[in-house]
C-alpha cells in the first residue's frame, strides 16, 4: 500500500493496528485532492484483492474498507517536548475514521463533499443516512464503485 500511496502523492500519517492514516495536499499542495485520494482508494482495494487470494488459500478470510472524507484539519508537528508526530487532526480525520469504520469490505465510501469534487470521474450509489460517533446528525455516505 505505501507505493500506491506514494504514487498518488498521498502523506502517510501512520499505521495504527489495522489502520492506515493518509492525508493529501499537504505538504505538497495539489490541484484535486479528493480526485487523487479516490483513485488511490481504489487502487488499493484492487491490490488488496489480489492479496487476499493469496492469504485465503490459507485460511485467512481478510477484506478491507476505506473512507475518505474532505474538510479542515490542523496540520504539523502535534505532541509534546519529548514526543512530536508529523500529523492531522480535526472533524475531517474523525468523519474519514468513522467511514472507514462502517465500510464493508472492498467498499470505498466517501463523503457528500468528496463526491461533489469526484462525481463526474466516478460511478456511484448512496450509501444512506449514517449515524456516525461524535456526529449530531446523520452523514450522507456514497459507494465509489470504480471510475468513469
Amino acid at each position: 500500500m505505501g507505493e500506491l500511496i506514494l504514487s498518488h502523492q498521498g502523506t502517510l500519517e501512520r499505521f495504527a493496528g489495522d489502520g492506515i492514516m493518509i492525508f493529501f495536499n499537504d505538504p505538497v499542495e495539489l490541484e484535486n485532492p479528493a480526485q487523487q485520494a479516490v483513485r488511490m482508494a481504489i487502487a488499493m482495494q484492487v491490490r488488496f484483492s489480489e492479496l487476499a487470494k493469496g492469504w485465503k488459500r490459507r485460511g485467512y478470510d481478510l477484506s478491507m474498507g476505506i473512507g475518505v472524507a474532505q474538510g479542515y484539519a490542523t496540520i504539523g508537528a502535534i505532541g509534546f517536548e519529548a514526543r512530536q508526530d508529523y500529523g492531522a487532526i480535526g472533524t475531517v480525520c474523525n468523519l474519514a475514521a468513522r467511514l472507514c469504520a462502517e465500510a464493508k469490505g472492498g467498499q470505498v465510501l466517501v463523503s457528500q463533499r468528496v463526491l461533489g469534487f469526484v462525481e463526474e470521474k466516478v460511478r456511484a450509489e448512496p450509501a444512506g443516512e449514517l449515524s456516525l460517533k461524535g456526529f449530531h446528525r446523520p452523514v450522507p455516505a456514497f459507494n465509489v464503485t470504480g471510475l468513469t
